[in-house]
């Protein structure tokens, strides 16, 4: 069996980078696209289930993790509440055949792309402007106009990191950026 590949999917909220990543998995099942499984050390939500959407981990066996030097990246959002990729769950689902999908944040997509190099496709999704990002962010409705600006200083800082990936698709128009993606992640398997 042909090992997979792996693409990495980066932006800054608001971009629209999970919609069209979502949009590939969905429409294109040819691609044989599927999300790395993470690690979180938070509780399950809803219907989640373990080995599934996460893999749900004690603080403290995060900790033990991280210091094993098992994860590619990770990240510390609140006090014990991490988030992270392990090297080995990448390498199974690799090895079964999958194009693994990382659907990470900016530094994580950057040390994921310099641990694999060539092996991986980088994808930063930019908006247009910030002022866009503004705008979009704003009509989602879903934050605070503080949250809102702490979303867009993050987003700026973000920005400057687009220059350590492979391509930059620029979402001005959702149909445009989502046939760009389709073509270079297309490219990029077929190789």
């Amino acid at each position: 069996m042909k090992k997979g590949k792996l693409v990495i999917f980066s932006a800054p909220s608001g971009s629209g980078k999970s919609t069209i990543v979502q949009w590939l998995m969905k429409e294109h099942p040819e691609l044989r696209l599927y999300f790395s499984i993470s690690c979180t050390s938070r509780a399950p939500r809803g219907t989640e289930r373990d080995g599934v959407e996460y893999f749900f981990l004690s603080p403290e066996d995060f900790r033990r993790r991280i210091d094993a030097g098992e994860f590619l990246e990770f990240e510390e959002v609140y006090h014990d509440r991490f988030y992270g990729t392990l090297k080995a769950q990448v390498e199974r689902q690799a090895s079964a055949g999958q194009n693994v999908v990382f659907d990470v944040d900016v530094k994580g997509g950057v040390n994921i792309k310099k641990y694999y190099g060539d092996e991986a496709l980088s994808i930063f999704i930019q908006p247009p402007s910030v002022e866009e990002l503004r705008r979009r962010l704003e009509l989602r409705a879903t934050d605070s106009p503080e949250a809102i600006s702490e979303r867009l200083a993050k987003a700026e800082y973000e920005l400057t990191f687009a220059d350590s990936f492979d391509h930059v698709v620029v979402n001005d128009s959702l149909d445009d950026a989502k046939a760009e993606t389709l073509r270079l992640v297309k490219a990029f398997l077929a190789e």
